[in-house]
Order: structure tokens, then sequence, then C-alpha cells
């Protein structure tokens, strides 16, 4: 660690610019970091002499595998320049104060007594999380103060979440543990957070994503042991931008979409006594159709059928991107939003008529690309965003026109992010 003061001559003086440059995709911004270090500074009464360092963890983007890695399939995903930047130091007590700018201070003690029923999805629940994740695995984490800054927008599909857990895991990581977690154990950890403490089901593809770096084609059929496959990409080279889409839809009450996706997937595995789709043959579901549709029902046949396409899916783009073929990698990136709206069905929460953003939100992309790029569900669904692949030549114009039909600076142009969570101040 550095001293406080240290990193603020550092700064001025352009020692990090390199790395801040690296993370957001282009000019290094040093009024954010110049805001962590004030926050931490006023918020925990810290002097310039007070031991520090500064954390980043990015927000993440699933390419392709929607709704795959629950099912210990494949996913190739990327971490995006938007990120958790934080400043952080121990206190010497049992106490972790972790404060997100613009939200309320957030204290837990640790007392190794695991999940509460009252911090479910909640900040706290991820701070005791991956606290006790990193004492299980044999690093007890002592308290510290954080003071957090994140332009990853909660809702936006990004998974602000796992880019939390992971800047936790960063920062727990270098003060407590001698840096010795990798960033798929950091990843690890934050599921379990995740889906232990916070009480959301989810696969590890976001905290994968996020905690690795790049683009990475992961395969989740050993979850201990993912297989990730590093992709090299350069969007930009090929002539196209990364779009993400807000559709101005909430993911409030929607926990019950999200359980059933892989509940149902579940009961088509568990049909032929197998845990995991993964574990289960498409020519089996085909085999069987007349007696899987009467014991588990259409959608959740459909969605098995979704997950065994999408899950193929992924090596075949992971390779087009590989190569710079970007024809065949947008031909992909279409069938895979197509399969997601007909088969996966996660576009639309059940019964609602009234309000579908997510649907509008897509046929206002498709009919802004003109027959050019592609443009796909992003993430979970039901709500959130849309991502877009959109020609640099017509970027402004689809800006526009999105903008235009689904309000103003929804439309976010974003880049891949060579690396996931990082230290910066060693």
């Amino acid at each position: 660690m550095q001293e406080l003061g240290a990193v603020r001559k550092a700064l001025l003086a352009g020692a990090l610019d390199a790395d801040l440059a690296r993370l957001a995709g282009g000019r290094p911004d040093r009024t954010r970091v110049t805001r962590v270090l004030d926050g931490f500074q006023k918020t925990f009464g810290a002097g310039d002499n007070t031991p520090v360092t500064l954390c980043s963890a990015p927000g993440r983007t699933e390419i392709c595998g929607n709704h795959t890695d629950h099912q210990r399939g494949r996913v190739l995903a990327a971490s995006v320049n938007v990120d958790f930047l934080a400043c952080a130091a121990p206190n010497g007590t049992d106490t972790i104060r972790f404060q997100s700018e613009g939200w309320p201070l957030v204290e837990v003690r640790l007392d190794g007594k695991g999940p509460r029923p009252e911090e479910n999805e909640t900040t706290a629940s991820l701070v005791r999380g991956m606290a006790e994740q990193a004492a299980k695995r044999g690093f007890p984490a002592g308290g510290f103060d954080a003071y957090a800054v994140s332009d990853v927008l909660p809702g936006s599909g990004l998974s602000s979440s796992a880019a939390c857990e992971v800047l936790l895991g960063v920062i727990e990581n270098h003060l407590f543990c001698q840096d010795r977690f990798t960033a798929v154990e950091i990843a690890q950890m934050g599921q379990k957070a995740e889906n232990d403490y916070f009480g959301k089901p989810s696969g590890l593809m976001d905290q994968m994503a996020s905690s690795v770096g790049g683009a990475v084609a992961i395969d989740f059929a050993d979850p201990a042991e993912p297989v990730v496959r590093p992709v090299a990409v350069d969007l930009a080279g090929l002539g196209y931008a990364l779009c993400i889409i807000d559709s101005g839809a909430s993911h409030a009450d929607l926990t019950g979409e999200y359980a059933a996706v892989p509940q149902e997937m579940g009961a088509v595995a568990a049909y032929f006594g197998k845990r995991v789709l993964r574990e289960v043959e498409e020519a089996q579901v085909i085999a069987h159709l007349p007696a899987l549709r009467e014991a588990v029902g259409d959608r959740a046949v459909l969605r098995a059928l979704h997950f065994f396409a999408d899950d193929r899916r992924v090596e075949r783009e992971a390779d087009a991107l590989a190569r710079g073929d970007m024809d065949a990698f947008l031909a992909l990136v279409t069938e895979s939003g197509r399969s997601s709206w007909e088969l996966l069905q996660d576009i639309t929460p059940a019964g609602a008529v009234a309000e579908q953003a997510m649907a509008v939100a897509l046929t206002v992309a498709r009919r802004a690309l003109k027959g050019q790029g592609a443009c796909r569900v992003h993430g979970g669904g039901f709500a959130g965003t849309v991502q877009a692949f959109v020609p640099l030549d017509s970027l402004e114009r689809f800006k526009a026109e999105t903008e235009r039909a689904l309000g103003a600076e929804c439309c976010h142009v974003l880049s891949i992010r060579p690396v996931g969570g990082y230290v910066l101040c060693p």
C-alpha cells in the first residue's frame, strides 16, 4: 500500500494515467480518482499518511450463452469499461465500513455466523458474504474502510452486483490474503455471496467475466474448475461499436421470473435423472418429447432446447471473433437473440400485456440497425437492456434513433476492457 498523500502526488504527476486509460478504454479520468480519495478522507477521517490501496472491478457484458451457465454450459462474455473504483484501508477492527457514493454507509461486523435473512438483497449481504468466503478459504478478512464510486448502473444488465462482489474480493485479497486468490477463486466467492447471502439464484458467468477480464469463453462443465479461454478481439478495429440500450423496465419484482428459468431447465434434467442439462443429450429430449411435455410442460422443454442451441453457439461465436469474421459473428448473435425470444422466452414477463419494454427496445434497435450489425437481449432478460453491435459509420444515427424512441441517454457506447479485477496502487 501507499500513503494517501503519495497516491495524490502520483495521480497529479500522471503516474496512474496508463492504468486509468487502460481500464477506461480511453483517456484517463483523474477527477474520478480524486473523488474517491476525497470521499475516503471525508468519510473515514483519514490523513495523508494513511496507507491505502486503489482497486477496480468492471461491469460485464454477456455476448453469448443466455442462461446457460447455471446448467453448467458455456458462455462468451467480456468485461467492459465501466467499473466500481474504491480506495480502501484496514481499520484495525472486526467491522467493515463500505461507503458507495450516493448510498447509505454499510457497516458489517464480522462474526462468522453466516447469512442473515434480514440482509437479503442488500449490499450488507455481499460485504458479509465476501468476507466469510475469504475466511472459509483460510484467509480471515479483518475490518477495513472502503469508499467506492460506480458507473455500472444498477439494472443496466452490466451486473453491478458482480462488480461489487469482485471489488470486495480484490480489496480483501490484497489487504489480508497476500493476493493468493486467483481471479477464478474471487469469482467463485462472489457467486456464493450472491446465492447464499444476497439470496439471488445465479450462475457463475457474471462474476467470472468481471473478475477475469477481457473477452473470455468459459466452460462451466466443472464449476470448481471452469475452463477459461481468452478471446482476442478489437471491435473498433473490425469497424463496430458495442452498445447497451436501456429498455426503461425495472428488474424489481422479477425474482420469480429469473428463478423459473433454472427451475424449469432443471426439471427437464431431472426427468432423465440428471442435475443439469449439461448432463443430458439433446437427442434424448427429442426422443422423449411427448412424455416430457406432459411431465414438465412446454415452456420447460423449449427452454431446454434453447440451452442446447446457445451452448453450441458459444464456441462458434468465440471462433468467429478470434479470426475477425464479423459476418459470421453477427449472424450468430442474431440467432442467439432469436432463440432467447422464441425458446427461452425471457423477453416479456408471463402475462404482461400493456408493458413489454424489452420487446419494444429490441424492435427499435433492429429497425435502427437497418439490416446491419446485430442485436439481442442482454443478460437475464425480462427487463433491463438490449445489446447491439453497430457499424461505426452508423453509430451516431443509431444512437439518435434509439434515444428518440426510448429516451435520452438510453444508448450507452462501451468498449471491452482488457483486464478484470485490478489493484492500481499495490
